[in-house]
């Protein structure tokens, strides 16, 4: 059995199931942008950035952050912390120009990951480390006044009975 073809002005496709919608990458800059207008103390986000995997541990003196950017160079990434606010950024697997017709499927772009930590961080004691592509930060709590027990006294000479 044969199957018609069937005819019509718009020439056949091949589906791309990587392919982006035209005119979407548009629609969202457009609003990216007015989101950041509206709220400036958010990241701008676009189509090519993305989150990496992390995992935060927290102990009794610091937090251990494991964050997976596979195929990253030290230099390709920046760590910014501010009072608790911790920001991992970078760029991953930089497009190199080859022929128009190779089909890209590895990410390539901007990475971006942010979050408040519960309490303040020494800054002096941090430590970053990439092996293996996953990032291992070592962020020390700044000590804080810890819970402490007040002996009362007395004066000398008061007899501890009101007047």
């Amino acid at each position: 059995m044969t199957l018609s073809m069937r005819g019509g002005r718009y020439p056949a496709r091949r589906w791309d199931p990587f392919g982006v919608l035209p005119g979407f990458d548009d629609l969202f800059d457009q609003m990216s942008r007015m989101l950041t207008n509206s709220f400036p103390d958010v990241a701008r986000v676009s189509v090519q950035s993305w989150s990496p995997p992390v995992d935060i541990q927290e102990t009794d003196d610091a937090y251990a952050v494991e964050a997976d950017v596979p195929g990253v160079r030290p230099e390709d990434v920046a760590i910014e912390l501010d009072g608790r606010e911790l920001r991992i950024t970078g760029e991953y697997g930089t497009a190199e120009d080859g022929d128009g017709d190779a089909q890209q499927t590895r990410r390539s772009g901007r990475f971006d990951y942010r979050i408040t930590l519960p309490s303040e961080v020494n800054t002096e004691s941090t430590t970053a480390n990439l092996d293996n592509g996953v990032l291992r930060l070592q962020l020390p709590k700044a000590s804080s006044s810890r819970r402490q027990r007040i002996t009362v006294q007395s004066r000398a000479g008061d007899s501890g009975q009101a007047p």
